[in-house]
């Protein structure tokens, strides 16, 4: 064997090595659940029946339910984009006062639970609310808006990376040559932002088509989605195989959706550390200023509904609802109080951060390492898609699946106080890896090799070359894994003990006892959620990176 041929197995092996742990770990606590899920759908007292599969899939309600799942999304992804492109553009290009705080207020939505979005748009849109003349309440285009409310910072995140670092000379030249904003912004800005366009498009589909707090709060048994179908099949109609087969169904539109999206990352344009310097808005710019304005508008008036709501008891104005949140509500609604929640989502939401930033940072490590063969740059590539999987898959799939797969030997956690914590580290895994892929890839491999060149191990290395540079990413990186495993709603409503509920699963719980306490403690403990969401989500913002990483 050549010595080139012998070194290029031993970076194999390393790789190989280094990827086991992790997948290790995705297979037992992703794999294995979703595919003891999935095997309901086939089999049939231990044997194979596609007819079951089929028979369900053909079933017209399964129909209608696809048919929203599918409309609702595209209806919400190309809300999400109409608001969140000129946004993106405002906040990017322009030099506006407060432009930091407006873009951290536009990023809130995107880390609240679904369930306090839920409430907050119910609270807007019913009779009594402040918008209730609209009749909008219990409709699709509720549901709609709830999930542009929620998206819609997906796009000015994506899109504003990609804005945020794209040479502006040939936008100059075109206007210099006469062309007019409309023309420049048709024939040369769109063309360069297309693939970042296009992938948060995809992003936003996928969540849209996902989505599940928001949905089940406000379309209820009316207006399903694929999501909230599983939901209401297992909990409610115990129908496993009709569930199984929606969460294949799933699963499969899942998985064509991230290889859409993958290939679209991999042809984006190579990120410039040399960012343009924001100038002052000009009259072109009127029109990108409203709609960032509407935007602004869009997000905080649900909000400042659910606040005012939280306030109003017996038609005054009191902090009643707030002072309940120590109690279990009226007629014992809850078997914990409030507070006690809260602290129970505190405590798993940090083991959930440490987990997701621990199995991310040698993820992020092990796929961004320079590649030397097309055999390593495609086990890399497999590897970084692999691990993208839970951004997609239902978290209700995910946490009926851990029930039923992790309940014997060898792995038992049934009762383990794990078992919440480990599936909302999955859930958030993406979204670290995501944060740190981008900052890690940007690094020079060059200033490696000189490391190594003069005697530094791997470990000095990374300490003297990537520590420095990565450390703000991955205080940011633990900010939304910690944000997110807070409001984790899907997965969680399965797996939390009664006696140990995290405060999304008391809300929805709350919302659905009848009594005028009972629905006010859940706003008062929405905003709580949400106020703490929103402090995360400011230290966040403050750790970002410009123009790279779309979170």
């Amino acid at each position: 064997m050549s010595a080139g041929r012998r070194a290029a197995t031993r970076r194999l092996l390393v790789l190989a090595g280094l990827s086991a742990g992790p997948l290790l770990v995705l297979g037992v606590f992703f794999g294995l659940p979703v595919a003891a899920m999935v095997s309901r759908g086939f089999l049939d007292d231990g044997s194979l029946d596609l007819g079951g599969v089929l028979e369900v899939l053909g079933r017209p309600r399964v129909h209608r339910v696809l048919a929203f799942t599918l409309g609702s999304a595209l209806a919400g992804t190309l809300l999400s984009l109409a608001l969140g492109l000129p946004a993106a553009y405002t906040l990017t290009r322009l030099r506006l006062p407060g432009r930091r705080v407006v873009r951290a207020a536009l990023l809130v939505p995107f880390v609240l639970p679904t369930v306090v979005v839920g409430v907050a748009f119910r609270q807007l849109l019913a009779d009594s609310g402040p918008l209730g003349g609209l009749g909008l309440d219990g409709t699709p285009v509720a549901i709609v808006l709830g999930l542009a409310f929620f998206n819609a910072a997906v796009v000015v995140r994506g899109v504003g990376a990609a804005w945020e670092s794209l040479d502006p000379r040939p936008a100059e030249a075109a206007a210099a040559l006469g062309a007019t904003p409309w023309q420049v912004l048709r024939t040369v800005t769109l063309p360069a932002l297309r693939p970042a366009i296009v992938s948060s498009a995809s992003v936003v589909f996928l969540f849209c088509a996902t989505a599940f707090g928001i949905v089940l709060t406000l379309g209820g048994v009316r207006y399903a989605t694929v999501e909230t179908e599983i939901y209401l099949l297992t909990t409610t109609l115990f129908d496993l195989q009709a569930a199984a087969a929606l969460s294949l169904l799933q699963l499969v539109v899942v998985a064509g959706l991230l290889l859409v999206t993958g290939r679209l990352r991999a042809t984006t344009t190579a990120l410039s550390r040399a960012v343009p310097r924001p100038r002052r808005p000009a009259a072109a710019d009127v029109p990108a200023l409203l709609v960032t304005g509407l935007l602004l508008v869009f997000v905080a008036t649900p909000l400042t509904a659910l606040v005012a709501g939280s306030l109003r008891v017996r038609g005054g104005w009191s902090l009643d609802n707030y002072r309940a949140l120590s109690g279990t509500g009226e007629d014992r609604a809850l078997l914990v109080p409030v507070t006690e929640a809260l602290a129970t989502s505190l405590r798993v939401a940090v083991d959930a951060t440490w987990m997701a930033l621990l199995l991310g940072l040698l993820l992020a490590v092990v796929v961004t390492r320079r590649s030397h063969g097309r055999t390593e740059r495609r086990l890399r590539s497999t590897v970084d898609a692999l691990f993208m999987l839970p951004l997609g898959v239902s978290a209700v799939t995910l946490g009926f699946g851990f029930l039923i797969a992790l309940d014997r030997p060898p792995v038992d956690l049934r009762d383990s106080p794990w078992l919440v914590p480990i599936a909302q580290a999955l859930v958030a895994l993406p979204l670290v890896l995501r944060t740190l892929v981008p900052v890690l890839a940007g690094i020079d491999d060059r200033q490696r090799q000189a490391a190594a060149s003069m005697g530094a191990g791997p470990l000095r290395t990374w300490l003297t070359v990537e520590a420095p540079v990565v450390w703000k990413p991955l205080l940011a990186a633990s900010g939304f894994a910690f944000a997110v495993s807070l409001g984790e709603f899907g997965a969680t409503s399965f797996l939390a003990r009664d006696e140990n509920p995290t405060l999304p699963v008391v809300i929805y719980q709350l919302i659905g006892h009848p009594g005028e306490m009972n629905y006010g403690m859940a706003l008062a403990a929405s905003v709580v959620l949400a106020a703490t969401t929103a402090l995360v989500v400011l230290a966040v913002e403050r750790l970002r990176v410009p123009s790279v990483g779309a979170f």
